[in-house]
């Protein structure tokens, strides 16, 4: 069966074929800024998922494994606009705190009271090599979880696990320090 336009586009980014990548990119590119502002309603997050996309398509094409590409790469924008608008809502949402619960002091004061500066270095330093890099990377760094993900070339469901298998650790190996 002869391929369609769009898979030998994708054959050709393969090879490394830039004038593919702006062929496919002229194609699609509308659809994935449309699809991504329709549903970020932001046009610099619009743009940065679109760039995301299409960077996901450069370096790695064969994610595409057959199908309608205009399907394909309309799903693939969606989600990560989802991802974008999850992980704001994230990041937004202000922590869950009873009412009823009694502040004695400055709460600051008394978690810090509690754990030096010392067993939070060690702590850190302890974690498995993968996990503290996504840790300081995002935390320290001041890195979003998707520009960890680029930095380091890892899936972003990747990073996504690894801060939260490192942050469960820190916080058992903290939880311990304090109760000594």
């Amino acid at each position: 069966m002869p391929k369609n336009v769009d898979e030998s586009l994708l054959e050709r980014i393969s090879s490394g074929d830039a004038a593919a990548f702006s062929a496919l990119y002229d194609r699609y590119g509308a659809l994935v800024y449309g699809i991504a502002k329709r549903i970020l309603r932001n046009v610099e997050q619009a743009e940065d998922v679109t760039q995301s996309v299409f960077l996901k398509i450069w370096t790695k094409p064969p994610l595409f494994n057959g199908g309608s590409f205009g399907a394909w790469v309309a799903r693939v924008a969606r989600n990560a606009s989802l991802d974008v608008l999850r992980s704001s809502a994230v990041r937004l949402r202000e922590p869950e705190i009873p009412a009823s619960l009694a502040a004695t002091g400055d709460l600051e004061d008394v978690v810090f009271s509690r754990i030096d500066r010392e067993v939070v270095v060690r702590a850190v330093r302890e974690l498995p090599e993968a996990e503290r890099t996504v840790i300081e990377e995002a935390y320290f760094g001041g890195m979003t979880y998707r520009q960890v993900a680029e930095h380091l070339d890892a899936p972003l469901g990747t990073v996504k696990t690894r801060i939260r298998s490192g942050l469960q650790r820190l916080r058992s190996a903290l939880k311990e320090a304090v109760t000594r």
